[in-house]
């Protein structure tokens, strides 16, 4: 499929989709024409980049995973190196500290918002 497509199906900007290409996330073929060519499981790859990003992962680290996992069941896979499981278990622990974070401040909103409904 050509970029527009995936960019369509992914809604992913082609900008975007570029850039995951330049560094190293993802990977098309080239027609005689110079147009790239994803092939189908390139869907489920961008879709991926994107839930790593979302989870504040940056993309260095996320060239560092996709090898690491299988994009059409999202398991990981045998060839994840010690450092990059200590790597991703503190990426989890950043991500728990702001959820934790999330949750005092909704705790905090709460508590002005049951405040004013008593004023």
């Amino acid at each position: 499929m050509r970029i527009g497509e995936l960019a369509r199906r992914t809604n992913v900007s082609e900008r975007s989709l570029r850039y995951y290409e330049k560094q190293g996330m993802l990977s098309a073929e080239r027609t005689p024409g110079g147009h790239r060519e994803y092939p189908e499981r390139a869907v489920d790859r961008v879709i991926r980049i994107q839930e790593l990003f979302a989870a504040g992962l940056c993309s260095e680290k996320i060239v560092q995973l996709l090898p690491c996992m299988r994009d059409t069941d999202g398991g990981p896979s045998v060839v994840a190196t010690p450092k990059l499981v200590a790597d991703l278990t503190a990426e989890r622990a950043r991500i728990d500290r702001m959820i934790a974070d999330l949750v005092r401040s909704r705790d905090t909103l709460d508590e002005v918002i049951d405040a004013a409904r008593l004023s």
